[in-house]
């Protein structure tokens, strides 16, 4: 959206020092100015006044600043990070009442993408960058909006309670996603339950005539229906509003289904793999059908939809090998859900390169040992990167990328052979992919 320098001011709190220019869009990373955006100096692991004097550099038009100006357009405010909500907000009032908000313990990123392909076949839409579904990301999200934005898909991720609660103070959604409640990030919350009572936050905040888009399958969220003042659409299972029926992947693990709802009956072929997938689709479907667009028109987003990187990637390397690349995150549920996907695969030989799922706190233990037994069940050899807790004699522990790539040279993979690549962020597997599938 664009902005006058002295109209942020007034909405933030601010005081204007220097020229009134015009501010389009807004960046917390110096790196990613490229000219007129607003640059917010975030205080976190680094402190991002530091950065300033880069931003300028690189064309930005005006900064927030809790320091004393250095020159060019300064909103000098008491908080760079409180100044950025309060802008979401207003940049929240200039969009209409599209807005849906995606939050759940697996699935979020994936369901957003495919909900604003959905969505975008009939409207102008805007969606989260990424995952950019944290206090900076979601404000970050609404601002950057284009000026002509007709409905905006806004990821939410939680870190404790009530973070949910505070994304949608700002963003202020009309429908609400609810993907699934799983043992992930139970370092952070106290068990599932805690779990179920974050992502909730999302529906308890929608108005009466909105929408909540709950997950049939799974009883935490379903149970969600009574939290909520608005319309409830159900998705998946057996009894969703929106289910799946006759579901087959092709070789290149992509779906095929046939998509039943209340609003009509059409077959559905997915670029994006995984049967996993499918459950996201259904809810990016409910959601897209809320907002009425025509059924044909949503298929042909759905069908046409891709996801953010790192995602199910499905390549062949100079050698013959077939190479999942999942690597942006893992939890029990996703990584299951790989492992799966990897045994679709026509291939005589299966090959996992798994790092930890971090964040499980006392749950990681036991987590990891299902996820090597899983592997075993499915005959998959595991090569372990600096994850000790997953156990089994298929599986090799090995320290790091490096270190992985030298084994995977050992086996000689080739033609015949599937590789998969997925760990939670800390372990950075995406450098393993593309390194298998460097030329």
């Amino acid at each position: 959206m664009k902005f006058r320098a002295s109209e942020i001011a007034r909405a933030v709190g601010g005081e204007l020092v220097g020229p009134d220019v015009q501010v389009d869009e807004a960046r917390h990373d110096s790196r990613e100015v490229s000219g007129g955006e607003l640059f917010v100096p975030l205080v976190d692991q680094r402190d991002g006044h530091d950065f300033i004097a880069a931003a300028l550099a690189a064309g930005a038009a005006a900064y927030f600043t809790a320091r004393e100006p250095v020159g060019g357009s300064a909103i000098r405010v008491y908080d760079p990070a409180q100044a950025l909500a309060a802008l979401g907000g207003v940049a929240r009032s200039h969009l209409p009442n599209r807005v849906v908000g995606v939050t759940g313990s697996v699935g979020k990123t994936s369901c957003k993408d495919l909900a604003a392909a959905a969505i975008g076949a009939s409207f102008e839409t805007h969606a989260s960058l990424r995952s950019f579904n944290n206090e900076y990301g979601v404000p970050l999200t609404l601002i950057n909006a284009p000026d002509g934005t007709e409905a905006a898909v806004i990821e939410m991720g939680a870190r404790g309670l009530g973070h949910i609660a505070q994304l949608c103070e700002i963003a202020t959604p009309t429908i609400g996603i609810v993907t699934t409640v799983e043992l992930v990030h139970t370092e952070l919350f106290a068990g599932i339950e805690e779990i179920a009572q974050a992502k909730g936050e999302l529906v308890e905040h929608l108005p009466a005539n909105g929408a909540a888009i709950l997950n049939a399958a799974n009883p935490l969220v379903a149970a969600m229906a009574s939290r909520t003042r608005a319309k409830v659409v159900a998705f998946g299972g057996d009894d969703g509003d929106v289910r799946a029926l006759d579901l087959v992947l092709d070789d290149q693990l992509r779906p095929t289904f046939r998509m039943v709802t209340p609003w009509g009956a059409a077959e559905v072929r997915l670029e994006v793999r995984g049967e996993h997938q499918v459950q996201n689709a259904l809810a990016a479907a409910a959601a897209a059908l809320v907002l009425e667009v025509p059924l044909d028109l949503v298929v042909g987003g759905l069908s046409a939809a891709a996801l953010s990187p790192w995602r199910m990637e499905l390549d062949t390397a100079a050698s013959g090998a077939l190479i999942l690349n999942d690597a942006y995150n893992a939890g029990p549920t996703s990584m299951e859900a790989a492992l799966r996907s990897l045994a679709h695969l026509d291939v005589a030989r299966r090959i996992a390169v798994l790092g930890p799922m971090a964040e499980l706190g006392d749950h990681g233990a036991v987590a990891h040992r299902r996820i090597s037994e899983i592997a075993g069940e499915l005959a998959v050899s595991v090569l372990a990167v600096g994850a000790p807790h997953y156990r089994g004699d298929a599986i090799q522990h090995l320290a790091d990328r490096p270190a992985a790539l030298a084994a995977l040279a050992a086996l000689g993979i080739g033609a015949g052979d599937a590789v998969l690549v997925k760990g939670s962020r800390v372990a950075g597997l995406e450098h393993v992919a593309a390194a298998l599938l460097r030329p």
